[in-house]
């Protein structure tokens, strides 16, 4: 996918690339430091059809979303030829009862046999968690194991 550099002088840079519908995606890096989010026209390529101001937090949680897709994707690619493994995420509810606990505490390794890869929170992805690592109430927990190995995840994390 090739992604188009614009220089806009006096502004910043533009970056997009452009979809399979014609419409192009991107992001306008000003001076200053702020970005936007853009979305072009159909109808007129160079002409902006949304512009979204992001605070750096919100691009940096925006990044971290559109990652953990592509983090996901490629471990149930790279899993395909290896029958019996799957990969799955779980969302962290706040009632639940290792919330604020770490990753340690809930013996998943030993209890069910399944790795957790990765933490996604709040759009920043921390891969291949410590057992010291904390997970908080709306982190995505993301698992790899066996069918089996993934239910007993599921209970342990989902456990009040």
């Amino acid at each position: 996918m090739n992604i188009l550099e614009t220089p806009l002088p006096g502004i910043g840079v533009r970056r997009e690339l452009t979809l399979r519908t014609g419409r192009r995606v991107g992001v306008v890096t000003h001076r200053d430091g702020h970005t936007e989010l853009i979305v072009s026209r159909l109808d007129d390529p160079d002409a902006c059809a949304v512009s979204i101001p992001l605070s750096a937090d919100e691009s940096a949680a925006l990044g971290g979303l559109l990652g953990g897709t592509k983090l996901i994707a490629q471990l149930s690619a790279e899993q395909k030829d290896l029958p019996g493994v799957s990969t799955q995420q779980f969302l962290m509810h706040e009632s639940a009862r290792f919330a604020g606990r770490t990753l340690g505490e809930t013996q998943m390794r030993t209890l069910t046999g399944t790795s957790v890869v990765a933490i996604l929170r709040e759009g920043s992805v921390l891969a291949s968690p410590r057992p010291d690592q904390v997970m908080l109430s709306g982190d995505v927990i993301v698992i790899v194991g066996t069918d089996s190995g993934l239910a007993a995840a599921a209970e342990i994390l989902q456990s009040i």
